[in-house]
C-alpha cells in the first residue's frame, strides 16, 4: 500500500491522509486568507472553500500536482482574489462584533502584553489593515505573499502566473503606498 502511494505521488498521499494534511496547512492558509481579506469570518469561509476545492481536485486525480504547499497556496490566493472581486458589488461590509472580541479577551488568561500594549498593537493592526485595503488586489496578494508568507519573488511570480518584473512592480507600488499611509508610525519611532 505504501509503495502505491509513493508511486501515485504527493496528491494521492495527501488524499489518503487528507485530514492530517489539512490540519498541517489550515492555520497557514487561514492566516493568508485573513491577511488578504481583512475579515476573520470571510477568511474562515475562504479557508473552507480552499480545502473543499483541494479535496475535490485531489479526488479527481486528473493531473499530477507537484508541490502541494505551493498548490494549496495558489488555490487560497485565487479564492481570496475571487472574494475581493465579488466585494466590489457589495453595498455594505459586515463589520466585526466588538462585544464578542472584548468578551473573549476578558476570559483569556493574561500571559502576554498588558492592556496598553494590546491596544497599541490593535491600533497598528487596524492601520495596517486599512493600508492594505487601499492596495489593489494584485498588490495586496504580492505584499501578503512576500511579507507574511515569506515567499521569494520567483515563487510569487510562479504562484500568481506573472513575470518576476511584474511582481517587483506590484511590490514596489504596494510598499510605496504602505509607507505613505503609515509614515507617521515609523517617523515617530525615529524621534
Amino acid at each position: 500500500m505504501a509503495e502505491q502511494l509513493v508511486a501515485a505521488g504527493p496528491a494521492a498521499a495527501a488524499l489518503s491522509n487528507f485530514a492530517g494534511w489539512m490540519a498541517t496547512e489550515q492555520r497557514r492558509v487561514f492566516m493568508l486568507c485573513l491577511r488578504m481579506l481583512g475579515d476573520a469570518d470571510d477568511a474562515d469561509t475562504a479557508t473552507q472553500d480552499v480545502f473543499l476545492k483541494a479535496y475535490r481536485t485531489l479526488e479527481k486525480q486528473e493531473s499530477e500536482i507537484g508541490d502541494l504547499t505551493r498548490w494549496v497556496t495558489r488555490v487560497a490566493v485565487n479564492t481570496c482574489l475571487d472574494k475581493l472581486r465579488s466585494r466590489r458589488w457589495q453595498f455594505w461590509r459586515k463589520r466585526p462584533n466588538q462585544d464578542d472580541e472584548e468578551v473573549i479577551l476578558a476570559m483569556a488568561p493574561s500571559r502576554g502584553p498588558d492592556a496598553e500594549d494590546k491596544l497599541y498593537a490593535q491600533q497598528i493592526g487596524a492601520r495596517l489593515q486599512t493600508a492594505m485595503e487601499r492596495l489593489s488586489e494584485r498588490q495586496r496578494a504580492v505584499f501578503a505573499l512576500r511579507h507574511f508568507e515569506d515567499l521569494s519573488l520567483d515563487e510569487i511570480a510562479t504562484l500568481l502566473g506573472l513575470d518576476v518584473g511584474t511582481v517587483k512592480a506590484h511590490l514596489a507600488r504596494a510598499l510605496a503606498k504602505m509607507r505613505e499611509d503609515l509614515r507617521d508610525l515609523y517617523e515617530a519611532r525615529r524621534d
